[in-house]
């Protein structure tokens, strides 16, 4: 057997950033997501929304599982059928996924976009942006807002940041 170098380094292993994306990077995974989002909880409702094989969505629905995203119950019996109900570290996602849409929406015209959030109250469209909790500015400036390692960053990490390049004026 030949050993296959992995493409993934230390520091990515330890990075916060590569582990979620290990979750909930794979593009089926997200729509799911964004459809239990939206109240769906049945493999015939999620098949049905997203047009996706029973296939992959029985691997992807168990890996959301495993990850502790989704929790399987059973809403029947004789036969017995499950729902997949967001769990709290699932829901805590909610803001990711809002922010990718708002990312999304940000590069069309108004009259494009087949999805927007909205206050649920007004009815009046919102604009997500992600801000710190503490100070309430918003984290978009790559000048004032930059990564670093952390308490439990390896010797790569900490080299990776300490030998940080500096952000050309034009991109921050």
């Amino acid at each position: 057997m030949v050993a296959v170098a992995s493409r993934i380094r230390l520091e990515d292993r330890e990075c916060p950033l590569s582990t979620t994306v290990e979750h909930v990077g794979e593009w089926w995974t997200l729509l799911i997501l964004h459809d239990a989002f939206d109240g769906y909880t049945r493999f015939d409702q999620f098949q049905e929304s997203l047009g996706i094989s029973s296939s992959m969505l029985t691997a992807r629905l168990k890996t959301l599982v495993a990850d502790g995203l989704l929790e399987r119950r059973p809403y029947q019996t004789g036969p017995v059928r499950h729902e997949y109900v967001l769990t709290e570290l699932g829901r805590s996602l909610r803001p990711v996924i809002v922010a990718l849409a708002a990312w999304g929406n940000a590069r069309l015209t108004p009259t494009e976009r087949s999805m927007i959030l909205v206050d649920a109250h007004s009815g009046e469209e919102v604009e997500p942006v992600v801000v710190d909790a503490k100070t309430g500015r918003r984290l978009d400036d790559g000048a004032a807002y930059v990564f670093t390692a952390g308490p439990a960053a390896s010797d790569a990490m900490r080299n990776r940041y300490a030998a940080r390049p500096t952000i050309p004026a034009h991109e921050a």
